[in-house]
């Protein structure tokens, strides 16, 4: 089972925009502020936010989606 981590910052704006977002996605996800957990974000080369990523069982990095983005972009590169 992949896990989705969705790295953010509160000093970043986009990713005050992304929140309601992603909360109102369904998906399951693990908040990541990257002022806390700088090892996870350097563990997978987060240098910026929002930043989406899944990872597989082993914790390696499947896929990744940078930036704000729409509900529906965000749904569609998580199924796709």
């Amino acid at each position: 089972m992949s896990k989705l981590y969705y790295f953010s910052a509160p000093w970043c704006g986009p990713c005050k925009m992304l929140g309601p977002t992603m909360d109102q996605s369904g998906l399951s996800f693990t908040k990541v502020n990257i002022d806390v957990d700088m090892e996870l974000a350097a563990r997978y080369g987060v240098r910026s936010v929002p930043t989406l990523l899944v990872v597989d069982n082993e914790g390696n990095e499947v896929k990744r989606l940078v930036g704000n983005q729409d509900l529906k972009t965000i749904k569609n590169w998580y199924n796709g």
